[in-house]
């Protein structure tokens, strides 16, 4: 019965290593804008959470495209990265961050601004009182207080970057050990009518997938049930 070849377990390494990656850059990024989403009252704020949003409602083949085209030699990405000295993004690991990066960033930035919300002004406005300043609020406050939104950006964000097929094929394409991922693996194994190595590959991701949701609906149902601890 066939299995999963040397070539599947190398796509499997490079998913888990970009899913990994992409997601501290997401937190990294989207912790300061979802506060900032939370908190501002700036007429921006519809605009820039419209853009925040926009992967939900893009197909991917169009953020690829795009990505594409300004990662590019033309592209006003892609000549700032030449610039700078570091090359081309398109069809590299970097490039495939950067496009799970703006890919998911929905799935981390509404997560994380939904917690901010939650927390409402009244435990700054005391920590305020007691004289502490700013940022001391928003480390040893904010973040505390927000960390059951950390926990689902978190997952969220690296369940999305794993299931990417769209925006990684347009940006990386199909090179072995450098941007082939199980999405891609899985169409080739269909593409070449392998079956049952898309079937160990296809199963893997269901049962992934099913245990990330099973993981957020039971946390959901704890936090109801237990209330605010």
């Amino acid at each position: 019965m066939p299995t999963l070849t040397g070539a599947d377990w190398s796509a499997i390494r490079l998913t888990l290593e970009l899913a990994a990656v992409s997601t501290a850059v997401l937190l990294l990024l989207g912790t300061p804008l979802a506060w900032w989403l939370a908190c501002t009252r700036s007429r921006w704020k519809g605009v820039v959470g419209a853009v925040v949003a926009l992967p939900l409602v893009l197909p991917p083949t169009v953020i690829g495209f795009y990505l594409l085209v300004a990662m590019g030699p033309n592209g006003p990405l892609g000549r700032l990265t030449e610039a700078l000295g570091l090359g081309l993004l398109p069809f590299s690991f970097a490039g495939l961050v950067v496009g799970s990066v703006v890919y998911s960033l929905p799935f981390v930035v509404q997560p994380l601004a939904n917690a901010f919300e939650a927390i409402g002004r009244r435990p700054l406005e005391v920590a305020a009182t007691l004289r502490a300043g700013p940022w001391d609020r928003f480390f040893n406050v904010a973040l505390p207080l927000a960390r059951p939104g950390f926990v689902t950006a978190t997952i969220l964000g690296f369940a999305h970057t794993v299931g990417e097929f769209g925006v990684v094929l347009m940006i990386g394409g199909n090179l072995p050990d450098r941007t082939r991922v199980v999405s891609v693996a899985i169409y080739d194994h269909v593409e070449a009518l392998e079956y049952a190595q898309a079937h160990w590959l296809s199963g893997g991701m269901l049962a992934f997938s099913f245990v990330v949701l099973l993981v957020l609906y039971g946390r959901r149902r704890g936090n109801a049930g237990g209330g605010v601890g």
